[in-house]
C-alpha cells in the first residue's frame, strides 16, 4: 500500500463516519496500522497502530486526531438536506470510481437519502436503476452488465449537474 493508498482508506473512512455509518475499532487501527507502514506520518497515528484489543474503545478518538493531525477531517453539512445531497454524491462517486457496486450504491442513495428528500427529480434515475437492479431476472433478456453501466452513467450524470451541497433542490 502507497502512501497515497493510505491516506485515501482514511478519508474514505472519515466520510462513512461523518455520514453516520459504523466503521468497527478494528478497522480504525488497521487503517492506522496500514497508514504507518505505508510511511504516513503525524504524532497520533503510531498510538492508533498500536492500540490493544482491550484499547479498542479509545480507537474513533484516536482516528479523530489523526484525521485532524492529517488534515483529513470532514464534517457534512449541518442542514440535513444538503447533508443528505452530500451523501448522494459521495456515493455516486464511489459508483463511479467503482468502489462501491452499482446495486450497493444505488441501494444506498435510495433507501437512505432520496426518500428523506421525497424523491427529488435528480436523484430518480438512480433510484429507477437501484429498482431494476434489485428486482433483476436473468429471463428479463438484459445482461445485469447492461444495468449496471446504466447505473454507473447515471451517477456521473447526477455528479455532472445535480445539486451541489448546499444548494436547495
Amino acid at each position: 500500500m502507497t502512501s497515497e493508498d493510505a491516506l485515501d482508506q482514511l478519508r474514505h473512512m472519515a466520510r462513512q463516519r461523518a455520514f453516520g455509518r459504523h466503521v468497527g475499532s478494528d478497522r480504525l487501527i488497521q487503517a492506522g496500522l496500514d497508514a504507518l507502514m505505508a510511511g504516513v506520518e503525524s504524532p497520533s497515528l503510531p498510538l492508533l497502530a498500536g492500540l490493544l484489543r482491550s484499547e479498542e474503545p479509545d480507537a474513533p478518538e484516536l482516528f479523530d486526531h489523526v484525521l485532524d493531525e492529517l488534515g483529513l477531517l470532514f464534517r457534512p453539512p449541518e442542514d440535513p438536506r444538503a447533508a443528505k445531497w452530500a451523501l448522494a454524491r459521495w456515493i455516486a462517486a464511489q459508483i463511479v470510481d467503482g468502489s462501491l457496486t452499482p446495486a450497493a450504491g444505488t441501494y444506498l442513495i435510495w433507501s437512505d437519502v432520496a426518500y428523506d428528500l421525497d424523491y427529488p427529480e435528480a436523484l430518480r434515475p438512480l433510484v429507477t436503476c437501484a429498482h431494476n437492479l434489485d428486482d433483476w431476472e436473468e429471463s428479463w433478456g438484459v445482461p445485469i452488465e447492461e444495468l449496471n453501466g446504466e447505473a454507473i452513467e447515471a451517477a456521473k450524470q447526477f455528479l455532472s449537474t445535480g445539486p451541489a451541497v448546499g444548494v436547495p433542490d
